[in-house]
């Protein structure tokens, strides 16, 4: 029996890649104008498209480099089908052809004109730009606004100048991928019964290459762009008997739609050093609840990186959150409905500078089917009714 390593794999892929000609030209070294990559329903046809012009307008990637090719001095490439595709080719070659596309839009004015592949935004339905990562991981607690919710001034500092002194390695913890990942416009949904849920606005982090024990030198070669994330949590805990109580992160974390991303990806040359530029918002009924900068954060993005590839290998599309700060649920934050979770028709916004924004609504299951054994997740108020 042949047996053939990861990395045996991975190279090889590589190189299968490399072997398919392309010809960049000189100019196309550079993009003479920034964009975003996302996946788009285009005739209600999953769609690797490019966002440009201020996020205005969406090219349909596949169909604006089979009308590129069609120029001689073009050669043929072949466009990944999905987003995965992209992300794992993208520094084999393939983002220079990106770059050939978009410069040719830009250079022959093809991007005002009524081209076929060329979209409104507000005419596609945006979908989470990755269908779907293998890893989806979370840092817990890497903020410290987040970490002391609801203190009073003098409890803060206390616990802020704990934390600095003792930082520890970073918490991480994974979360469902397909599932739970949805993506602008979709509904959050409160399962049955599950009346205290929050929200956690986050930047995700996209690996574009693999990696196992990645330096925090390194680290940001093995990134691909960045996406705006949030990690709703269901903060109802297990009921009491059985074995063990109280927190639990499959329950906490692992709904269905717990995991909203996009708008779209940046990818990293158009966005900068995130431990300088991040500023993230989130806003619910237009009341801002949470805003945070990097310089919150407990442990720096490749901190993060190098402690979960200590772990785990990380591959070309696998996400992870950096963490949210202050201003949650947990924090008890109040807006007009009164509540410290969210509520039934609330809506939704998070925001990151210079990536986007996510919008969603909150809608509650009403109902579960009627022949269950009474094994599953039973309602909050069933054990906590002193809500």
């Amino acid at each position: 029996m042949i047996r053939k390593s990861l990395f045996t794999l991975t190279l090889g892929a590589t190189l299968a890649f490399f072997m398919v000609p392309v010809n960049v030209s000189a100019q196309a070294m550079e993009s003479v104008e920034p964009f975003k990559v996302g996946t788009f329903a285009i005739n209600d046809i999953p769609t690797v498209g490019l966002v440009v012009r201020d996020d205005q307008l969406v090219i349909d990637l596949a169909a604006a480099n089979r009308a590129l090719e069609q120029m001689p001095e073009y050669s043929a490439v072949s466009m990944p089908e999905d987003m995965l595709g992209l992300i794992a080719q993208y520094e084999y070659g393939l983002k220079y052809r990106i770059y050939e596309v978009v410069n040719w839009l830009v250079e022959d004015n093809l991007l005002s004109s009524s081209r076929s592949y060329v979209h409104p935004v507000n005419s596609v339905d945006i979908m989470a730009p990755i269908q779907y990562p293998s890893k989806l991981m979370n840092a817990a607690v890497n903020f410290y606004t987040h970490a002391c919710e609801g203190c009073n001034d003098d409890e803060f500092q206390a616990r802020l100048q704990q934390r600095q002194e003792n930082r520890g390695v970073p918490y991480l913890f994974l979360k469902p991928t397909r599932g739970a990942i949805i993506g602008d416009g979709d509904d959050i949904i409160m399962p049955f019964g599950r009346d205290r849920i929050e929200w956690e606005v986050e930047m995700a982090i996209v690996f574009g290459r693999t990696g196992k024990y990645i330096s925090a030198d390194r680290a940001y070669d093995h990134v691909f762009g960045y996406m705006v994330a949030m990690d709703i949590s269901d903060r109802g805990g297990r009921p009491p008997g059985g074995y063990g109580s109280g927190s639990d992160w499959f329950v906490g974390k692992g709904h269905d739609t717990f995991a909203p991303h996009g708008p779209w990806i940046v990818p990293k040359e158009f966005y900068g050093d995130p431990m300088e530029r991040l500023h993230q918002t989130l806003v619910i009924d237009g009341v801002t609840v949470q805003e945070a900068r990097a310089g919150d954060m407990i442990h720096n993005i490749p901190e993060l990186i190098e402690y979960a590839s200590s772990l785990i290998t990380v591959f070309p599309g696998d996400v992870m959150q950096s963490g949210t700060s202050g201003g949650t649920g947990a924090g008890r934050v109040e807006r007009a409905t009164g509540s410290g979770y969210l509520v039934d028709g609330e809506t939704i916004s998070a925001s990151i500078e210079g990536i986007g924004t996510l919008n969603h609504t909150v809608r509650v299951e009403n109902s579960i089917p009627d022949d269950l054994s009474g094994s599953q997740l039973p309602p909050v108020r069933s054990y906590r009714p002193d809500r």
